[in-house]
C-alpha cells in the first residue's frame, strides 16, 4: 500500500485523518501562505492546499510511493475572507463580525501522487450559524487561547461549539478536513480502500 503523508501539523486534522484507519507519516508545510483577497473563498483554499502540497512533494525523494494530502480552511462573512486572528483584538474582530449571522467555511483539499504528479483538488463549503454573543463572552472565549490557531477565530470542537446554533453541511468540514469526500477522492482516484 502506498505511503500516506499528512501536509499538515494540524491536530484536528491528523486526528480525523486516524479516524478512518490509514497509516501516515506527518510532514507538514511552514512556508508563510498569503491570501490572495481577488479570488473566491474556494478557490484561496484550493490554491492554498495545493501550494501546500506541492511543497512538501519538492522534500520528498522522486522514488517515494507516497500520496501527499494538503488542507487549509478559511472562515468567510459577506465575501471577506476570515484567515486566522494575528491578536487578541484580531480575534475579537472576527467574532464580533460572526455574532448572529451566518458564515461560510471553506476547506480546499490537494492530494498528489508523488511518483506519478497524479493529483486531485477540491473544497467543501459549510454555512454555520452563530447566535448572538455578547462582548464578555468573547473576551471571555479569546482568554481560552482556543482561537488564536483557528480560522475565524473558533474552534466548533470545543468551547466554540457554544456559540454554534446549527450547521448546514459537513461538521467535519468545519474541523478542518471534509472526511466523506476525501474519503470519496481517495477511493475514486487513488484506489485507497477503507474496509
Amino acid at each position: 500500500m502506498k505511503e500516506i503523508i499528512l501536509a499538515s501539523n494540524s491536530p484536528r486534522r491528523k486526528e480525523l485523518l486516524g479516524m478512518l484507519g490509514l497509516e501516515f507519516s506527518v510532514i507538514p508545510d511552514n512556508t508563510p501562505e498569503c491570501i490572495d483577497q481577488q479570488l473566491s473563498p474556494a478557490e484561496v483554499v484550493m490554491a492554498l492546499a495545493k501550494f501546500k502540497g506541492d511543497n512538501v512533494r519538492k522534500t520528498l525523494s522522486k522514488n517515494r510511493d507516497a500520496i501527499i494530502i494538503a488542507a487549509d480552511t478559511v472562515v468567510a462573512i459577506d465575501g471577506v475572507v476570515l484567515g486566522k486572528p494575528k491578536s487578541k483584538a484580531d480575534a475579537e474582530k472576527m467574532l464580533s463580525r460572526l455574532s448572529g449571522k451566518s458564515h461560510n467555511v471553506y476547506t480546499g483539499v490537494y492530494l498528489i501522487e508523488n511518483l506519478s504528479g497524479k493529483s486531485a483538488n477540491f473544497y467543501e463549503k459549510t454555512e454555520v450559524f452563530f447566535k448572538n454573543l455578547d462582548i464578555n463572552e468573547i473576551k471571555d472565549y479569546i482568554n481560552t487561547g482556543e482561537p488564536m490557531d483557528k480560522a475565524g477565530s473558533y474552534g466548533i470542537q470545543n468551547f466554540g461549539s457554544l456559540f454554534v446554533e446549527k450547521i448546514n453541511g459537513d461538521y467535519f468540514n468545519v474541523v478542518g478536513l471534509p472526511v466523506c469526500s476525501l474519503g470519496k477522492t481517495l477511493t475514486k482516484d487513488f484506489g485507497i480502500k477503507f474496509f
